[in-house]
């Protein structure tokens, strides 16, 4: 299988015409053909037709570009406008949405060559982990059907785990990108907020969302990283600060480099076979030369009531403009769980609460902030669990508000700091993958992607493929 290759090989395949983009067009919709069917990945998938004569282009002009993801097939989250291709965000008040314009990070992977061939499924308005909150058709995970692959872009990590596409481009809320990436066994990174322009993403929660790559690998996604990052001028929350080669820097020894273990993270709660599998980690860490030591967040038990409380608030004013006037259609069609989150949202933010729940939410998130940073001082980077459960049976989260919204235990509070986090495969159970997040500084990206990398140089979690490719 094509698509099984790194992005690094297919670039050197294609370069020296031993392969085409034709061929891994071909093999896409192939897959997708197959299987897609069975897990419902993509809600809308291009023409292929049109597609292939986009790929016969991109073979003859490839002598015309350097860029390592030319010819090479993609996906993005339904989450991202894209001029002229339909977009819902997985409402159906959208869903005959097509864009004037396109969003800056689809722009960038375009312009740097590569072929989209569709929009993932998603949790509507990313209002879920589980990809089960859709207008269309629930997803499920590829390594066991009955469950679900996370969320809520579990669209896109489904595409990379079962090599259905070469990369794809998530957007991460509280733990969309590495959620999936956890339970789909694919790598997932979380950038700082503002690393990567947010011009095109249908906001859920403004001053968390986050965009951000998703791939088979961590040496993937240091491509991808450096091609989507750096200022917009057109995005005022994005960073001016430079985009370095993350590819270069891989391989670079950790030897001396503290990883700290949030002790809060490893409490009451979580799955004991995933911290059995994290702590595993931990040694071929040490093995590397890094030293690993505890240290406390004492807050961090308020973490998700914090992160609710601000998405659910800011998803209330996002959402005012979809008022079946202005934008979308009739607001009948927002899920249960939508107007849930808006009702929510709307009573944080009204006369006589405000100051008792969203001002106090923004102040507790102030002191998360010091705590991580004071964190990040006695330590490089942060080790922690992604979620505290397996991937649950479908129908479970949904039909379990409280458990639903546990799944962000550990990855909300990151999205509060803006700080990076990685996703990456650390084991199994009960066939099962299980993933593991590494923290960073804000900015520092590439410490994640360094230790990252040496991780998987270690291991083979990463190049394990689902079952129902084999069947």
């Amino acid at each position: 299988m094509l698509i099984n290759k790194s992005i690094k090989e297919l670039s050197s395949l294609l370069m020296k015409k031993e392969i085409n983009s034709v061929d891994l067009v071909k093999e896409s919709y192939n897959q997708i053909e197959k299987i897609d069917n069975k897990l419902h990945s993509f809600i809308t998938i291009r023409e292929k037709k049109e597609v292939l004569k986009e790929a016969e282009i991109k073979d003859k002009e490839r002598k015309n570009s350097s860029s390592i993801i030319y010819g090479l097939p993609f996906s993005i989250k339904d989450a991202y406008c894209t001029e002229n291709i339909r977009t819902t965000a997985g409402n159906k008040i959208l869903d005959d949405f097509f864009p004037p314009y396109s969003a800056a990070v689809f722009n960038k992977i375009i312009d740097s060559g590569s072929i989209l061939i569709g929009k993932n499924n998603m949790d509507a308005w990313g209002h879920g982990g589980s990809t089960e909150n859709t207008d269309y058709q629930p997803a499920h995970n590829p390594w066991d059907k009955t469950r679900i692959p996370g969320g809520s872009s579990g669209g896109s990590a489904i595409a990379i785990s079962t090599r259905m596409v070469s990369f794809a481009i998530g957007e991460d809320t509280g733990g969309s990108i590495r959620n999936p990436s956890s339970m789909c066994n694919t790598s997932g990174l979380k950038v700082t907020y503002g690393r990567v322009s947010r011009l095109g993403n249908i906001a859920y929660a403004s001053s968390l969302d986050s965009v951000g790559p998703m791939a088979k690998s961590v040496e993937d996604l240091s491509y991808l990283l450096e091609i989507m990052s750096g200022e917009d001028h057109l995005d005022s929350t994005s960073s001016r600060t430079e985009v370095i080669k993350y590819s270069q820097l891989l391989g670079q020894p950790i030897k001396g480099k503290i990883i700290g273990l949030p002790k809060e993270f490893f409490g009451k709660g979580l799955d004991p076979k995933i911290k059995k599998t994290i702590l595993e980690a931990t040694i071929i860490f040490e093995r590397l030369g890094a030293k690993i030591k505890e240290v406390n967040f004492p807050h961090f038990v308020y973490g998700v009531s914090i992160y609710y409380l601000i998405a659910l608030s800011e998803t209330s004013s996002n959402l005012s403009r979809y008022d079946g006037v202005r934008y979308g259609g009739q607001r009948e069609l927002f899920s249960e769980e939508t107007k849930k989150r808006i009702i929510l949202g709307t009573y944080a933010l009204s006369a006589g609460y405000a100051d008792k729940l969203y001002k106090k939410a923004q102040k507790l998130r102030t002191i998360l902030i010091e705590e991580y940073e004071n964190a990040l001082k006695e330590c490089d980077v942060l080790l922690a669990p992604v979620t505290p459960s397996l991937p649950a049976k479908i129908g479970e989260l949904i039909n379990d508000p409280l458990k639903n919204i546990l799944e962000d235990l550990y990855t909300g509070t990151i999205n509060l700091v803006g700080a990076p986090s990685l996703a990456i495969p650390a084991g199994f159970a009960k066939g099962l993958p299980i993933g593991m997040q590494i923290i960073g500084k804000k900015f520092a990206e590439k410490e994640l992607l360094q230790i990252g990398y040496l991780y998987q140089r270690e291991t083979d979690w990463h190049k394990r493929l689902p079952p129902v490719i084999e069947t």
